[in-house]
Order: C-alpha cells, then structure tokens, then sequence
C-alpha cells in the first residue's frame, strides 16, 4: 500500500469511528510522525479526506475534522432514500435470492445481540450484496461516498440496544423482500428502515439547538 494510501485510510477510519472528533486539528508533522509516514503522503491525505468532506480548511487552524450537523443528516438522508430505494428495486430484480435469504437468516440471528459491531458489520455485508446485485456502477459510487459521512451518525445507536434489535429486524424484511423479487416490496422496506432510523436520530439529538453529531454524543454521554 502506498503511504498516501496508508494515511488516507487510517485518518478516514479514525474519522468515522469518532476516534478524531469534530474540529480535531490534523498537524502534518503530528499525524506523520504518528502513522509513521512522511509529511508528503500526509497532505496527500488531507486533500482527499477534504475532498469527501470528512475534513476542511479552518482559517487560522489548518485542517481539521469536519463536524456533522443534524441538519446535514437530514440532507444526506434526502439524498439516501431514492438512491437505496431504487438500488433494492434493482437488486430485487436483478439479484439471487439465495444471497439474500442467507443474510435475512443472519439477521435473525443477531436481532437479539446487544453488539453494535456485529450488526453494522451485517449492514454492510447487506450493503454491498446490494450494490453487486443492482449492478449500477453510478450508483454504487454515489452510495458508497454518502455512506462515509451516514456511518458516523450511526454510531449514536450503540447506546441504544432496542434499536439495534429494531434496525436488524427491518433489514431482515428488506433481505427478504429483495430475495422474493418484488422491487416495489423491496423499495417500500428500505424507505421504512430509513425513515426510521432517520426519525430515531433527530429524536434523540434534537434538544435545543442542531450541533454536530459528536457535540450532541458528548452531552447524551
């Protein structure tokens, strides 16, 4: 792996884990000397992360973490909803049923585990049983970078074991609506899921006034 290659994705990693919150300074110097890379790779890294907007320029700081307002949530998911909803009409249609009643008995399995983890590892397994099976590169690509920023507002949900028991019984009914091939069935289960995991986030961080994700952990922490 290249070390721009390196940087970029432990950064980004670190970034949608929460490791580096919301208005962290990215130092060259520092985050070089810590990834054990040069400067060069390091800004490399920068500019692609900046990019994605999981980073930006600060007049006066340099490069820090991006933050992630309720109000951008509510943007990503008015973007989301017709991108997944369309790439399940697809993937019910184009997809084998197999792959998808096999992760529909997965689901099953761990609608009663309390390990966030797991769950979201299944959810992208999902995810990307999806994408191959809608066979739209487009559209794939537009998921895919909308995703990175979804993954850190999904994190709120680890302190919430009822929901993760929800959220995988609705991604059980999506699996299984996209392995009877009926796209509609398979649209109308995604657009629930979404709406309401969107629901379930604006609920529990909506007290006062729209910060950013990781404000709002702090303060329910």
């Amino acid at each position: 792996m290249r070390a721009s290659d390196l940087a970029y994705t432990r950064l980004r990693e670190e970034i949608i884990q929460g490791d580096l919150s919301a208005g962290t300074v990215l130092a060259e110097v520092e985050q070089a000397q810590r990834i054990g890379v040069s400067r060069t790779p390091v800004r490399e890294a920068f500019s692609r992360l900046i990019a994605e907007g999981l980073a930006a320029q600060a007049k006066g700081r340099g490069t820090v973490v991006s933050g992630l307002s309720l109000a951008d949530i509510d943007h990503l998911f008015e973007l989301r909803i017709p991108l997944e909803t369309q790439a399940a009409r697809l993937a019910a249609e184009r997809g084998e049923p197999a792959t998808f009643l096999h992760l529909a008995e997965e689901f099953a399995a761990v609608s009663a585990s309390t390990d966030a983890e797991e769950h979201y590892r299944l959810a992208a397994r999902m995810d990307a049983a999806i994408d191959e099976a809608a066979g739209n590169d487009y559209l794939r690509a537009a998921l895919q970078t909308m995703r990175l920023h979804l993954v850190r507002a999904r994190r709120l949900a680890k302190r919430q074991p009822s929901r993760l028991a929800d959220s995988a019984g609705e991604h059980r009914q999506i699996c299984l609506a996209i392995a009877s091939g009926d796209p509609e069935m398979a649209a109308a289960a995604v657009g629930l899921h979404l709406r309401r995991s969107l629901n379930y986030i604006t609920t529990k961080n909506t007290a006062g006034n729209r910060g950013t994700v990781e404000d709002k952990e702090k303060h329910l922490s």
